[in-house]
């Protein structure tokens, strides 16, 4: 199969290393583990625990309700994956539809998810790590790194970025061997718990829901589900690597969510039902027991399985370790796809004599060494993009309707039944999801978005003003709706009773009117996409399609 990305924008190839191209060599299990591998990381060490104390026992609700709004956004990324298998395809797609004002900024959300993933799974490791004596002297007590904390997160990252140089075949070896690992203590610890201490009265002797529907709601945002279950594009990421893409990446994709989901919902019933009755005494919310801070290793040595405890810790290493490593990973390859589309450097599209694209992995160095900066309020402000990053997911279902409306008849490896149904109401699902974070978070989100939109757009005004050939077309009229969107959902977040909101408008009328204005937006940008010409035309500046049509 031709590689897809063999040619710069609307220019000859560049020499020496950027005339190289990505190779072919990942298959079907290594863009599953990908995904699956993304999705089963840090998160499932705590997420059971945060969650049951928001939302009690119904957090199983909260999780059904995330795991079918994942879904949604899944089936609308197979065909997009299937259809454009390019790398870094998530910050690529509203390129595609909607021009350069919103490939640009979607493509920012993107990059900022992946970038900042990679070292607060690394924190993650050091912060797990602690449970053993060598590594307690490398975090302060306000939760930030030490001197020494700092040079091992260095180190950690190092090697993210060092075993990605090695080429996407090393990688998806690693990969999958650290992903094995992870699905096999998972489910050991959901069979040992079920089997060994399983009380079916946790679920109801305080009440199934104590804190009602809003925090069954919230649950799914600000404890954590709705993040546990994200990752699955790391398949689409990875398209321009892939050696049958167009049936591989939707299988890639549906399966991880499947795996992730079941994983996730079997670990909060057994956690819940694994809990000795003085856990939870005074209430859900104070949930209390020795080691709590390790949730699940704290509880099996609450319970007597002292052995099933070690493995959890040497697990809490493994299991970020592999999620940091993919996410480095993904930020090379979609600054790889932002540069494709213009927005970015054409550095950042040369490639080593192993297929790698180098410049995005040092960036993505850089950028985790300064994200372990020992400061508070820096700290805060990663953790706050990195827990609102469904919004780079919000693209997506907008992309597919423009893409189904103006190229109806373009060949489909996945042709999702009732997509132009599923498209609109996947729309609605994130934006009610990017609600429920609360005005808290999305105020704080609001300062990496400038952030982005001044570096971005000042390389974008850079290259139209000196005539460079992959310089960006910021086309306003398709992207009319995306101010309106943001500030829009910005102030309904702000009147609503989510995180710090000020309640002014009622619970249930603000996820209404969140539905009513999310539908007028996809109906809106939908009806102002670019022509289909123009499409076409930013397709093939980024494309090349073998006489087969693969």
């Amino acid at each position: 199969m031709a590689s897809v990305d063999q040619l710069a924008p609307s220019s000859a190839p560049p020499t020496g290393s950027g005339s190289r191209s990505l190779r072919r060599e990942v298959g079907l299990i290594g863009l599953l583990w990908a995904s699956v591998g993304s999705i089963i990381g840090s998160g499932w060490l705590y997420g059971a625990k945060n969650a049951v104390m928001v939302a009690g026992p119904a957090a199983l609700v909260s999780w059904g309700i995330g795991a079918v709004a994942i879904v949604l956004l899944a089936f609308v990324h197979a065909e997009l994956g299937g259809l454009f298998p390019v790398a870094g395809g998530t910050a690529r797609y509203p390129h595609y539809a909607f021009g350069g004002l919103a490939g640009m900024s979607f493509g920012w959300f993107s990059w900022l998810q992946a970038a900042t993933v990679a070292p607060i799974e690394v924190e993650a490791m050091i912060g797990y790590a602690g449970h053993w004596e060598f590594a307690k002297g490398f975090l302060n007590d306000n939760g930030t790194l030490t001197v020494s904390g700092f040079v091992v997160a260095v180190l950690l990252m190092g090697v993210f970025v060092a075993v990605n140089f090695l080429g996407v075949r090393v990688l998806a070896h690693t990969n999958s061997v650290a992903t094995w690992l992870k699905i096999a203590v998972p489910l050991a610890t959901i069979l040992v718990l079920a089997v060994s201490n399983f009380h079916g009265g946790n679920f109801t002797s305080h009440g199934f829901a104590p804190f009602g529907i809003k925090g069954v709601l919230a649950a799914i945002s600000t404890s954590g589900i709705i993040f546990a279950l994200l990752g699955f594009e790391q398949a689409i990421q990875l398209a321009g690597e892939s050696k049958n893409p167009k049936r591989d990446i939707p299988r890639a994709v549906l399966g991880s969510v499947a795996i992730g989901t079941l994983i996730y919902v079997l670990l909060q019933v057994v956690f819940i039902a694994a809990l000795p009755g003085t856990a939870f005494a005074k209430g859900w919310e104070n949930l209390d027991f020795p080691g709590i801070s390790g949730p699940f290793a704290g509880l099996a040595t609450v319970v007597g399985l002292g052995w099933l405890a070690w493995v959890l810790y040497f697990d809490a290493i493994v299991s970020p370790g592999g999620t940091g490593l993919i996410y480095t990973t993904s930020t090379s390859r979609i600054s790889y796809g932002l540069s494709k589309n213009g927005y970015a450097p054409q550095l950042f599209e040369r490639v080593d004599k192993r297929g790698v694209p180098w410049f995005g992995l040092i960036i993505s160095f850089v950028t985790g060494v300064i994200c372990f900066l020992p400061f508070p309020s820096w700290q805060e402000l990663v953790g706050f993009i990195t827990s609102a990053s469904v919004l780079m997911y919000a693209g997506a279902p907008l992309a597919f309707g423009a893409l189904r409306r103006r190229l109806p008849d373009r060949e489909r490896s996945y042709r999702l039944p009732f997509g132009e149904v599923i498209a609109p109401l996947s729309f609605i699902v994130a934006s009610l999801i990017i609600y429920w974070t609360g005005w808290h978070t999305l105020a704080r989100l609001g300062i990496a978005i400038v952030i982005g939109y001044v570096l971005l757009g000042s390389y974008a005004a850079y290259a139209v003003r000196k005539g460079l050939p992959n310089a960006p077309r910021l086309d306003w009229r398709p992207a009319q709706w995306l101010p309106a969107y943001l500030v829009g959902l910005g102030l309904i977040s702000w009147q609503g009773g989510f995180g710090d909101g000020t309640g002014t408008i009622p619970m249930w009328w603000d996820m209404l009117l969140v539905a009513v204005f999310a539908l007028g937006i996809y109906h809106w940008a939908i009806r102002v996409a670019l022509p289909a010409d123009a499409i076409d035309q930013n397709i093939e500046d980024v494309e090349v399609v073998d006489e087969g049509g693969h």
